[in-house]
């Protein structure tokens, strides 16, 4: 489900507090994206802008598992991947985050970006036809996603113009015969629009498994449910931003129980 940023705080808020709250929050995603099963070892990443004008970024040190990642291990890049502080044994990825990059350089609304190859995700940005409204959760993105055809390995800074054109204002985008990418006005808004992406992906995988005819809805139909899901002409609890920050307070205390070494 979509979510209201959750990252909104007091204009008081120094930029050290606000880096050690994204750290948390940005180290909890990791996890969380470990514990849905949503990695590829080592690869892909989850970058998170730190506030102030130097355009610098949080993200992974290269080699470590998600479920390694903690607060203070994430590393600060800037927009070419970079180190900021350059550390004995600390490396990045630099290819990695050509797509970050791009994203976080041309949307201002993009604090935080997630990537993903997941089995699902992969599987439908092989699909010539992309993601169908075929359940609810998959009518959430009903003309919300954008496409972005392969052009091989993402090194070039060519194709990050294509990329970015491609994804115009819209949340996430189907990367094809790659993977899957949100973003977000936060980690947590970035992870949520992950999680129910990736889950019609799925559900879409499984119903063509059955080989039974698809049942589509109507195009009107799919598109009012978009908008449901957006707030728009409902004030059904379901769209209500209160509960879906509940959805992440639950998240959080998953993360908190689970992996409690996250925030150290």
């Amino acid at each position: 489900m979509s979510i209201a940023p959750v990252n909104t705080r007091e204009l008081s808020e120094s930029s050290a507090e606000a880096e050690t709250r994204l750290r948390r929050e940005l180290a909890a995603v990791y996890r969380l994206v470990h514990h849905f099963q949503m990695t590829d070892l080592i690869f892909t990443h989850i970058s998170g802008r730190l506030p102030g004008p130097d355009h610098h970024f949080l993200l992974n040190p290269y080699g470590l598992m998600f479920d390694e990642i903690t607060a203070s291990s994430l590393v600060v890049v800037d927009l070419d991947g970079n180190l900021v502080k350059p550390s004995s044994g600390v490396n990045v990825n630099p290819a990695g985050f050509v797509i970050h990059s791009a994203v976080h350089r041309s949307r201002q609304d993009a604090h935080c970006v997630l990537h993903t190859h997941t089995r699902a995700g992969c599987a439908v940005a092989a699909q010539s036809h992309g993601l169908l409204p075929l359940n609810q959760i998959s009518m959430e993105f009903y003309g919300r996603v954008a496409y972005h055809e392969y052009e091989g390995i993402a090194l070039s800074k060519a194709e990050q113009v294509r990329l970015v054109d491609d994804l115009g204002d819209l949340p996430v985008m189907i990367l094809r015969n790659h993977g899957l990418l949100t973003v977000g006005l936060s980690p947590a808004q970035a992870f949520l629009r992950m999680f129910y992406l990736n889950r019609a992906c799925q559900i879409q995988i499984d119903a063509m498994a059955g080989g039974s005819d698809l049942a589509i809805p109507a195009p009107e139909v799919a598109e009012r449910t978009a908008r449901q899901f957006e707030g728009a002409d409902t004030g059904d609890d379901f769209t209500d931003p209160i509960a879906s920050s509940l959805a992440w307070q639950a998240l959080q205390r998953l993360v908190d129980r689970t992996y409690p070494d996250y925030a150290d």
